[in-house]
């Protein structure tokens, strides 16, 4: 997993509430480093959890929580970036 603030990677040892990214000192149990974390779904999150993270860049107490694999990241960034154009695109042709 890759930190989502310096991009460091974090190697494989289990990360808890209290882990920091060696590099930058953030914290690493975080929405955005997640498996699971996917900006549209509800709660931005592919789980059932029980209720929505107010800030999914501090440190949280969610139970399934697991790391983004570099390849997970990669595919939540370029998905981000089509949604963002797409988006762009009909605001646009709105108002264009």
């Amino acid at each position: 997993m890759k930190c989502y603030f310096c991009g460091a990677e974090a190697g494989d040892e289990k990360i808890y509430r209290n882990t920091l990214c060696a590099s930058c000192g953030r914290e690493l149990k975080i929405c955005r480093n997640c498996k699971f974390y996917s900006p549209g779904a509800q709660w931005d999150c592919r789980e059932t959890i029980s209720e929505a993270v107010r800030d999914r860049e501090r440190a949280n107490f969610c139970d399934w929580f697991s790391p983004a694999d570099s390849r997970d990241q990669k595919t939540l960034s370029s998905s981000n970036q089509i949604k963002a154009k797409n988006a762009r695109s009909d605001f646009d042709k709105l108002f264009g």
